[in-house]
């Protein structure tokens, strides 16, 4: 099956528990059309560089998936028509990466940067 990598957006008033439901209701709609969630991440409340909705932060969400396209599409669709999900971003990779998304990665492991001219 495809491998899907999915970052979520809900909104700033959700208590944390709450935005960690949605991640649970999400993959359990996934696992009932035929996928698989192989790993998922709760990032916290981020500022966002622009207001989406007249909300200035977020909720993030990151899922790693392995599952059919159809099963994709109507996880999708099911974010895209909750009140509380305000971004989705779905994007197909070939290989998952080990370990923490670089967004959970501390400051010097994430590596050096590249010298500015």
């Amino acid at each position: 099956m495809p491998l899907y990598e999915h970052v979520m957006i809900a909104r700033q008033d959700l208590s944390n528990a709450q935005a960690e439901g949605l991640i649970e209701h999400f993959s359990t709609v996934l696992a009932d059309n035929g996928g698989k969630v192989i790993e998922n991440e709760y990032w916290g409340v981020k500022t966002m560089a622009y207001k989406i909705n007249k909300n200035r932060k977020g909720h993030y969400a990151f899922l790693r998936t392995d599952a059919p396209a159809a099963a994709v599409q109507e996880m999708e669709r099911l974010m895209r028509l909750h009140d509380d999900v305000m971004r989705v971003l779905t994007i197909k990779v070939d290989a998952h990466e080990e370990g923490p998304s670089v967004q959970m990665q501390k400051r010097e492991e994430r590596g050096e940067r590249r010298e500015r001219r």
